[in-house]
């Protein structure tokens, strides 16, 4: 039971951190190769931080989705939202396109998720 309870606290804390746009690994680049925006350049000014956590808590609650979908990055820049990762359906990927659709408005998200083709 306390097992249990202590995995659980841990993943709300990781979820907490990712939706802060906060990173658990050491801090990448401010952007990879091609020049795309990376999940270090989440911009720290109070709308951004929270437009990220209602899109990150909108994916997490839909118990439909996959861990994969539930992992994906938000990355929020000056009102803008970049989805990158990958999910596991084109359903999925809708899906979680039309969440930040809701939450950044239309013309505001760009979308980089891939479907795995597993």
């Amino acid at each position: 039971m306390k097992r249990n309870y202590t995995s659980k606290l841990a993943l709300a804390c990781q979820l907490f951190a990712m939706s802060a746009g906060l990173s658990m690994a050491a801090p990448a680049q401010n952007s990879d190769a091609t020049g795309q925006v990376t999940a270090d350049q989440q911009k720290a000014n109070k709308s951004d931080r929270e437009l990220t956590q209602n899109i990150r808590k909108a994916v997490v609650a839909d118990k439909s989705l996959s861990m994969d979908a539930h992992n994906v990055k938000i990355i929020s820049r000056n009102g803008t939202v970049t989805l990158r990762g990958k999910v596991k359906s084109e359903d999925e990927k809708k899906a979680i396109e039309d969440k930040a659709t809701q939450a950044a408005g239309a013309g505001n998200v760009t979308d980089e998720l891939t479907v795995s083709s597993k």
